[in-house]
């Protein structure tokens, strides 16, 4: 009597996809969020630096999205 250790391989491929799926959107609305960081920044030039509040939010972003992809995959 063999067993099948193929079973949970779609479960685990539909989780792979709604992971890449998260990721992805995560990415979308972290660039979202900077284009709308720097169009603030250049109609209004006295809050900040218009790239460099784009480069702190997208490098803010981007740690986030690190730790949520470490906590995803634990």
């Amino acid at each position: 009597m063999t067993t099948d250790t193929d079973a949970s391989r779609p479960q685990d491929r539909s989780l792979r996809e709604l992971r890449l799926v998260l990721l992805l959107l995560t990415l979308l609305v972290g660039l979202l969020i900077t284009t709308a960081a720097v169009y603030v920044a250049r109609v209004h030039p006295g809050l900040a630096q218009p790239l460099g509040v784009g480069a702190a939010v997208m490098s803010a972003l981007a740690a986030i999205a690190g730790v949520v992809t470490r906590a995803i995959r634990r």
